[in-house]
C-alpha cells in the first residue's frame, strides 16, 4: 500500500487511461474489479449520456472508479454537478485547467488528479489544492506534449509534494518499475488497455496494435498545434502531408477526430486513425485487464 492505493481505495497502484470513446463502461469496470482505477472517459458527452455510463459502471463493480473531465466540452459544467450528484469521488481531468471547479469538487470530498505535460504546470495544480498529478509524457498514444517520460516523471517527483501518477510508455511491469524507481506512486496506461478484452474496438484495431513494430507509430499534427501519436497507416500519411498545406487548426483537428471515430466505431484502420503510444510494439496479444494488471504487478 502506498498514498495512492490507500488516497483511492485500490488495491494496485494501476490507472486505466481516459482514451475518448474507448474508456468505455465494460473496460472500466473490469478494470476497478481488477484492483486497479477505471476512468470512464465524458469525452464530448453530454451530462445525460454521463449519467447513464455512470449507472452502468455501478451495475458491474462495487470498487471506485473515476471520472475524466474534458474542460474543452462546452457542456463541463453540468457534467461535473453529474459526477457530483451520482457520488463518484474521483475524477482525472485533462483539456483545460480544473481551478474554476475545485471548490465544488473539494465540497463534494472529490480527488481529483489532472493530467500534466511538464513541472510548471504540475507546480500549479498543486497550488490549486488537487491531490495527485499524473504526469505524462510524450510517449502516450493520443494527443502528446514534448517531454519525454523518463525526463519528466523525476523532475515532476522533485517538484511538488503530493503524489505522481507516471504515464506515457508503460506496457509491462519493466515499465511500472522504471515509473517507481525513479519516484512515482502509481501508473497510468491506455494502448495496454486499449485492446484489452473488454476494450469496445474491434478486431482490425486490436490486430493492427498486435501486428505493429517500434516503427510502425508517428506523430502527425504538430505543425498544426495538435501532435498526436498514431499508428503509421494510410490515414496518418494523408493527414501528415496535409499539414503542409493547411492553415487552418480547427479543420485538421475536425478531420483528425472523424478518422478517429472512422476507427472506433468502424473498426476501419486503413482510412481511420488509431491512438497508439511507443509501446504498442512491445504488446503482442489481447488479455483481460486482470491478465494486465496481474502482468503489470509482476514482482
Amino acid at each position: 500500500m502506498n498514498r495512492i492505493t490507500e488516497m483511492l481505495g485500490i488495491k494496485y497502484p494501476i490507472i486505466q487511461g481516459a482514451m475518448q470513446d474507448v474508456a468505455k463502461v465494460g473496460l472500466v469496470a473490469a478494470v476497478s474489479n481488477a484492483g486497479g482505477l477505471g476512468v470512464l472517459a465524458s469525452g464530448q458527452d453530454t451530462p445525460e449520456q454521463v449519467r447513464e455510463e455512470i449507472h452502468k459502471v455501478k451495475e458491474l463493480t462495487d470498487k471506485p472508479f473515476a471520472v475524466n473531465l474534458m474542460f474543452l466540452n462546452k457542456r463541463a459544467p453540468e457534467i461535473v454537478d453529474v459526477v457530483i450528484e451520482e457520488g463518484v469521488k474521483i475524477v482525472t481531468t485533462g483539456a483545460g485547467t480544473p481551478k474554476l471547479y475545485m471548490p465544488k469538487l473539494k465540497e463534494a470530498g472529490i480527488k481529483v488528479m489532472p493530467v500534466i505535460p511538464n513541472v510548471k504546470i504540475a507546480k500549479k495544480m498543486e497550488d490549486l489544492g488537487v491531490d495527485a498529478v499524473i504526469a505524462e509524457g510524450m510517449e502516450s498514444g493520443g494527443h502528446i506534449g514534448t517531454m519525454a517520460s523518463q525526463t519528466l516523471w523525476p523532475q515532476v517527483v522533485d517538484a511538488v509534494n503530493i503524489p505522481v501518477i507516471a504515464a506515457g510508455g508503460i506496457a509491462d511491469n519493466r515499465g511500472v518499475k522504471a515509473a517507481m524507481a525513479m519516484g512515482a506512486e502509481g501508473v497510468q496506461c491506455g494502448t495496454i488497455f486499449s485492446i484489452s478484452k473488454e476494450s469496445p474496438v474491434g478486431d482490425n484495431w486490436k490486430k493492427t496494435i498486435i501486428e505493429s513494430k517500434d516503427t510502425s507509430i508517428g506523430v502527425i499534427g504538430t505543425k498544426m498545434g495538435v501532435a498526436s501519436r498514431t499508428i503509421v497507416n494510410k490515414k496518418a500519411k494523408e493527414l501528415y502531408e496535409l499539414e503542409d498545406k493547411m492553415t487552418d487548426k480547427l479543420k485538421f483537428n475536425q478531420l483528425l477526430d472523424e478518422a478517429y471515430q472512422k476507427a472506433v466505431y468502424q473498426d476501419d484502420v486503413e482510412n481511420g486513425i488509431i491512438f497508439a503510444g511507443s509501446v504498442a510494439g512491445m504488446i503482442h496479444e489481447s488479455k483481460s485487464a486482470a491478465e494486465i494488471i496481474s502482468d503489470l504487478m509482476k514482482e
